[in-house]
């Protein structure tokens, strides 16, 4: 997909994939990183070395034993590989990206990027209905916005493509109020299907953390 003659070339995105190496939700590890530019070329699909996983959460991550253990590289190594593919102008887009940037990668605003576009902000929309802002999922945005153009499977690499379109999308009807205002209204009237946290409370025996049916007790810190 062609991006959009006004889309900034310094933009990238960024995807990090976990595995869980407890039984709550907060027990996860760094498996899978992937950066691909405006042209959605990859620039890094990395995957990490990670000891004692309890589950792959393979539906949810793509992540498989036998790719850790073929492919997988130490997390110092990953994160050399991720620094040297970043300049201080990097924007990087995602969803949910401010986590998987500082909390997973630790990486510093203006030391290792420029700045972030997070697609859960810029695709927010206001809801008479609730009188609040509704966000969405990345599934969500793609089966909604993108008319099924994308792969429905998840890995880190193909979530950075589906991040790159999004934004993508977004930069070309931002200035038509009408347009916009009708996909956003299409992103409010479409049922969004149930997440897996939802269908699946507990996979393999490890919390998916959803608040409203956690099975693990443990804390939320967002």
């Amino acid at each position: 997909m062609a991006s959009p003659q006004n889309f900034p070339t310094n933009v990238v995105s960024i995807d990090v994939e976990c595995v869980a190496t407890g039984t709550t939700h907060n027990d996860r590890t760094v498996a899978q990183i992937a950066i691909v530019d405006s042209n959605e070329t990859v620039l890094l699909n990395c995957y990490v070395k990670v000891d004692n996983v309890v589950s792959y959460l393979t539906p949810l991550t793509g992540i498989t034993k036998e790719l850790l253990e073929e492919k997988g590289v130490s997390f110092e190594e990953a994160l050399a590989l991720v620094k040297s593919k970043l300049t201080k102008d990097s924007v990087i887009v995602g969803q949910g990206v401010l986590k998987d940037v500082q909390d997973w990668l630790k990486l510093e605003r203006g030391v290792d990027y420029g700045d972030l576009i997070d697609l859960t902000g810029i695709w927010r929309v206001w809801n008479d209905r609730f009188k609040s802002w509704s966000v969405f999922a990345q599934d969500h945005l793609v089966r909604t916005l993108l008319a099924g153009g994308v792969n429905d499977s998840h890995d880190a690499e193909g979530d950075c493509v589906k991040s790159i379109r999004l934004y993508a999308h977004f930069l070309k009807i931002k200035d038509n109020a009408e347009l916009l205002a009708s996909e956003q209204a299409k992103l409010l009237a479409i049922p969004p299907e149930p997440s897996f946290s939802k269908r699946f409370p507990s996979f393999e025996g490890v919390c998916q953390g959803n608040r409203r049916l956690c099975t693990c007790k443990a804390p939320f810190f967002s």
